[in-house]
């Protein structure tokens, strides 16, 4: 009796002592690099992932002009507006008429569905074509970036988890020309990303908020609980804050130079005309955010996401703007009011053939 109680309690010591050291595992964290990424795949699991699909399809239901994408809820609209940074410093958007004009597509060869007429069985029902993309190394060039001193470019994820990640080496591999994004709308919409097998850490979201590439600064970890600095969660851009977001955005020479900003912007510099809205100098505006525009030869409007006008320097640093109390997303140039959602100025003249070619079959 007394050895069948003492075998008894060794029993449950044993289990109580085994519960206790499962609750103390350390987690798993991973690099941002192409080893390690099981860790990451292990922090989103399978039945997330499925939660995650539904209330896409759920919220896009019969929502008409009210939907908004499930990542842009409970937090995620300050990444509305796709920002590039560099060591934390915002460079560019990825939109299609802010592109950098350097920044050259590459097409890739697809079949796609098609209709077949009826009664005619011996029709085809696929057809060739060929999707616009963008190369994220040709991303970097654009921007004046040496691949080979990229420490780390991080394309992030909806779900920072699930963030792409790829070294210096990675992007030095023949896998990195499959490295791309696309738009959602061929030439407009949401960019999109596109990863090959086997490239970088091996994440394959199918949307990103936002690309954050690193030179001289440290980049985060990422872990199953997001990007991860010097043991701080990383709740916006490091080394930056929180995302550029909202605004007129102005470049020079393909970079970010400045935004305009209605609530931002200095009534002193400001003339009040008759109907008692504001105007402002574009170049006096330009020479208070510190944009040198000694060397600018022309500006183009960037209206829905096309450039639309070319305006000679010498006329357009002449013309004052107006912007909407109500925040509508552009400002109005000049007597002749012409809106812009943007602006691109060059210290060169942008040939006609380093335009954008927007193809028949991409446009809806």
């Amino acid at each position: 009796m007394k050895h069948a109680l003492l075998a008894l309690s060794l029993l449950l010591f044993a289990a109580c002592r085994d519960s206790k050291g499962a609750g103390q595992n350390e987690k798993r964290v991973e690099s941002g690099s192409s080893t390690g990424s099981a860790a990451a795949t292990a922090g989103s699991g399978s039945a997330e992932s499925s939660d995650e699909a539904n209330a896409d399809e759920t919220a896009g239901q019969g929502s008409g002009s009210a939907y908004v994408p499930a990542e842009f809820k409970s937090g995620m609209a300050k990444w509305r507006d796709c920002g590039v940074y560099v060591d934390g410093q915002p460079v560019g958007f990825l939109t299609f008429g802010e592109l950098p004009i350097a920044l050259k597509p590459v097409f890739v060869e697809d079949e796609v569905s098609v209709n077949k007429p009826p009664g005619c069985p011996e029709c085809p029902d696929r057809k060739k074509s060929s999707m616009r993309y963008y190369r994220f190394l040709d991303l970097m060039a654009a921007y004046g970036i040496d691949v080979k001193k990229v420490k780390m470019i991080h394309v992030l994820a909806p779900k920072a988890s699930q963030t792409i990640a790829a070294t210096g080496h990675d992007l030095q591999t023949p896998l990195a020309k499959d490295f791309m994004f696309r738009f959602g709308g061929l030439v407009g919409g949401k960019p999109l990303p596109h990863t090959p097998e086997g490239f970088g850490n091996q994440e394959t979201p199918d949307k990103l908020v936002s690309v954050m590439i690193y030179i001289n600064r440290k980049p985060p970890t990422i872990t199953p609980d997001g990007l991860i600095l010097d043991g701080v969660e990383q709740m916006g851009v490091p080394y930056y804050g929180e995302p550029v977001r909202g605004g007129i955005r102005i470049y020079l020479d393909d970079k970010l130079a400045t935004m305009v900003k209605r609530q931002e912007l200095d009534v002193k510099l400001a003339t009040q005309l008759p109907d008692g809205s504001f105007q402002w100098p574009l170049q006096a505006f330009l020479a208070s955010k510190g944009v040198d525009t000694s060397k600018v030869v022309e500006g183009w409007v960037i209206r829905d996401d096309k450039r639309t006008e070319r305006i000679p320097w010498a006329e357009l640093s002449k013309m004052s703007f107006t912007a909407d109390s109500q925040g509508k997303g552009h400002i109005a140039l000049g007597d002749k009011k012409i809106i812009a959602n943007s602006l691109a100025l060059h210290t060169r003249t942008v040939k006609d053939d380093e335009l954008p070619v927007i193809r028949p079959d991409e446009v809806w």
